[in-house]
């Protein structure tokens, strides 16, 4: 395999996008593909489909440099890359708590049949674990040469660019010294900077992305409870969070009460990670996680009692605005938004609602039931 390796990003929503513009600045030369033409066409065009704080500037300086480019050719990537990233989508299945691995498979299945020379498969989307050896047999069985590692992603909306050019961590999920070594030349430069490098198998990569994103949204939801028992006992909860807060063992992130997590990770990644955990026979290990759910979604509704009682107990023709429509600040995500869900429920309670989010102000969205009427693991509202 070259020292120069050549990378392609398979995939390019919100994730590959944000991994090829990082691997285009590090100095690598980058193929994304996506099978969407219109979008690679935008994208060549220097165009961001999403809001990212510094993205966009980060895609065109690559495509300027000439270190950057898109297509929709799977033979195109094939020919090109010694490294391959799968940084494809696993939302929810529709009327399922699992993941839908759909264009992960379509990825790999179109992918392999054209692999003629030694690579490196490199899986960053968030699957079930046990994923990752079913797909390296695929890829073994369509060439030797083609070898599979899982790489998960942890970024965060609004610091994705900061989030791959300076991890706090690299998980290389890996079979082989080979695939290792590929992999820490592809992250050399985070390396070298003191991000540590941390080194297991396929499923336990697999497993890192969904526990810490289960333990993330039963931080959130606990201090949610919490807040529930202050409504009720005459606490307040933004001091309790301080004194958990300053508690090493516990910290700070992630304890502020409100309406709870959203978009388009923790929420459908919690669902799908007990949904797993039902198949290979450990459903009890993780039961907690569907209360965990729970709590999340009656803040929602418990938000909307709150602004009823402010009217007077009668929402009808009251107007109310809603200061935010994505998931979370700096990003125009409105995947199982919170605050949309809130302002469908006062919607539904005969308020005039109005919702002010310039930059998720063109996001679509698809209708969405209120909490109430939503059964535990049903997908909200979601875009590409």
């Amino acid at each position: 395999m070259s020292a120069n390796l050549n990378l392609t990003v398979l995939g390019a929503g919100y994730l590959g996008i944000t991994h090829a513009a990082a691997m285009a600045s590090l100095g690598f030369d980058v193929l994304g593909v996506d099978t969407n033409p219109g979008r690679v066409d935008q994208l060549n065009r220097g165009e961001l489909p999403i809001y990212e704080p510094g993205l966009g500037e980060l895609m065109r300086s690559g495509l300027a440099a000439g270190r950057l480019r898109f297509s929709t050719s799977y033979p195109a990537a094939a020919a090109f890359g010694d490294v391959h990233f799968i940084c494809t989508g696993t939302p929810q299945l529709p009327g399922s708590s699992a993941a839908d691995l759909s264009q992960v498979n379509s990825c790999v299945s179109a992918l392999a049949p054209l692999l003629d020379r030694p690579c490196l498969v490199v899986g960053k989307s968030t699957v079930p674990v046990g994923t990752a050896r079913r797909l390296a047999a695929e890829l073994a069985a369509a060439y030797p040469g083609a070898e599979l590692a899982w790489n998960p992603e942890f970024l965060r909306e609004g610091n994705a660019v900061a989030d791959t050019l300076a991890p706090d961590r690299i998980v290389a999920g890996v079979t082989s010294s080979r695939a290792e070594q590929i992999l820490r030349q592809v992250y050399a430069k985070p390396l070298a900077d003191g991000t540590p490098f941390i080194v297991t198998g396929l499923e336990t990569a697999e497993l890192a992305k969904a526990a810490a994103n289960a333990f993330l949204a039963t931080k959130i939801s606990f201090i949610n409870a919490m807040a529930e028992i202050c409504e009720a006992a005459g606490g307040d909860v933004r001091a309790l969070a301080e004194v958990l807060g300053a508690d090493k063992r516990i910290g700070g992130s992630f304890l502020r009460a409100g309406l709870g997590f959203g978009g388009g990770c923790l929420p459908k990644d919690v669902r799908a990670f007990t949904a797993r955990a039902e198949e290979l026979g450990a459903g009890r290990a993780l039961a907690f996680l569907r209360e965990v759910d729970a709590i999340n979604l009656r803040r929602r509704a418990r938000t909307a009692d709150l602004a009823a009682e402010l009217a007077g107990g009668n929402l009808a023709g009251a107007g109310i605005c809603v200061l935010g429509a994505a998931f979370k600040p700096g990003s125009d995500d409105v995947r199982d938004s919170p605050a949309l869900d809130v302002a469908q429920i006062l919607t539904g309670l005969g308020a005039r609602v109005t919702v002010y989010d310039p930059p998720a102000g063109s996001a679509p969205t698809l209708p969405m039931p209120p909490p109430w009427k939503r059964r535990p693991g049903t997908p909200g509202s979601c875009c590409c």
